[in-house]
């Protein structure tokens, strides 16, 4: 049971993040790209970049600072590597975006949160 409310509350933070992204310019090219590295919650293309972008969601805004690490952002690069050239067809620069959520506040966008 608390599998499934963590799977539903992820699929609301990333149709969230799907919308503020389109108000802010992007348009959403893909949601939950599998790969066998792991998962992009959402793809987006705006003003010559695609970004590959891990939405987390958190109960309580204090709990954002520590929702993603390392770790997980290697995991999105891994994935990023094995899909990117699906999506950046006319050679765009490719990024890796967080986007944190939380009841009550507004989305944290971090712009190229991967540099390894």
């Amino acid at each position: 049971m608390k599998r499934q409310v963590a799977e539903t509350s992820g699929r609301d933070a990333e149709a969230r993040a799907a919308r503020w992204l389109e108000g802010q310019g992007y348009a959403v090219l893909a949601r939950r790209v599998k790969t066998k590295v792991g998962e992009i919650d959402l793809v987006a293309r705006t003003q010559g970049v695609v970004a590959f972008v891990e939405v987390k969601w958190r109960h309580r805004a204090a709990d954002l600072d520590h929702a993603i690490d390392e770790h997980r952002l290697a995991r999105v690069a891994a994935a990023t590597e094995a899909v990117a050239h699906k999506y950046a067809l006319g050679g765009e620069d490719i990024r890796i975006d967080v986007i944190l959520l939380a009841p009550g506040t507004e989305p944290r966008h971090i712009v190229n949160a991967w540099m390894p």
